[in-house]
């Protein structure tokens, strides 16, 4: 029976790019979302929809239902001196502020004499991903996870000894 819209599902997955294994809860808690809702990369959602409880499978998914197709013209040369204090290595992910106040995650291309090249490409983007997953569960969604869109094993518990002035004796500092 196929997964259907606004049901939540839990996976066990890892993914590869190639032989290197680039992200895997196996063994850890596993990836709860709510299906059709876009909360996972678009190849891997359709590439499981048929699946059921318990079902094993490798899932090849290409750039343009991951992380997209590499854009080669999606990098910025900034001047050296905005990075005072960053021990810069080639290959290293920074994260800054976007003109829209959201996170923005660039890699460090290049370091010339006065100025670093960033690339603003998906670590992963153009790179066909092979995720193998194992379905969890798939059970129905309550109403207000329909209503907010957040599975309940994900929603962050707002109340408890930390939103009452616990103190240090809560594990709240």
């Amino acid at each position: 029976m196929a997964i259907e819209q606004n049901q939540i599902v839990s996976i066990e997955y890892e993914v590869r790019d190639g032989d290197a294994v680039v992200d895997s809860n196996v063994g850890g808690a596993p990836l709860v979302f709510m299906f059709g809702k876009g909360q996972i990369i678009p190849g891997l959602e359709n590439g499981i929809k048929d699946m059921n409880i318990g079902d094993k499978a490798d899932v090849l998914v290409q750039p343009a239902d991951a992380y997209g197709e590499y854009n080669a013209e999606a990098t910025q040369e900034v001047p050296k001196e905005q990075f005072a204090g960053i021990d810069l290595q080639e290959g290293m992910t920074l994260y800054g502020q976007g003109e829209d106040g959201s996170t923005v995650q660039v890699i460090v291309k290049e370091i010339k004499d006065d100025a670093i090249i960033i690339d603003f490409n998906h670590p992963l983007a153009g790179k066909p991903l092979m995720f193998t997953v194992t379905i969890n569960n798939i059970r129905e969604a309550t109403d207000e996870e329909v209503m907010t869109g957040i599975p309940a094993e994900n929603q962050v518990e707002d109340s408890g000894c930390c939103g009452t002035g616990g103190g240090s004796g809560c594990g709240c500092h």
